[in-house]
């Protein structure tokens, strides 16, 4: 095997790895059998949020969101967009701030839409306020 990537499943959170070259070949998790990339970005918890931040080899894009915050309604068909354009390049995710607070705390997230881009569990780029895909890809581009 050529060099092997960690993927977090976002079904099941089974740690799965498979060479690089086959992350764009549409790979299932071997536990559960679901696409470990759907083409739209997985739900966090507080209780897998850091096994998905520290266990998976790709940079971690993750929107910091509530039901209740208009622009980050408004900004949801957009960064499923950009997740469907850039994944696998990174790996998109969401945690609802209202349900999960403890991760949002962590990360002292203080208005949101907050996006934060993480590699090897460390913050590498945060941004915060709403953006369009255009924005979005633009922006998680530079970043990794």
């Amino acid at each position: 095997m050529k060099e092997g990537m960690h993927v977090v499943c976002g079904h099941c959170d089974s740690l799965v790895r498979l060479p690089s070259e086959r992350l764009k070949d549409a790979p299932r998790c071997p536990k559960c059998h679901f696409p470990l990339f759907g083409g739209k970005p997985i739900d966090l918890t507080a209780a897998n949020f850091e096994r998905h931040l520290t266990r998976g080899d790709l940079p971690l894009a993750v929107d910091f969101w509530a039901p209740w915050c208009g622009p980050c309604i408004a900004m949801a068909p957009f960064y499923e967009a950009a997740a469907r354009q850039l994944e696998p390049k990174l790996r998109f995710a969401k945690l609802n701030t209202q349900d999960e607070p403890a991760p949002a705390e962590r990360y002292n997230i203080r208005g949101i839409p907050t996006l934060i881009v993480f590699r090897a569990g460390k913050e590498i780029a945060r941004h915060s306020g709403a953006m369009d895909t255009g924005g979005l890809t633009r922006w998680l581009n530079s970043v990794v």
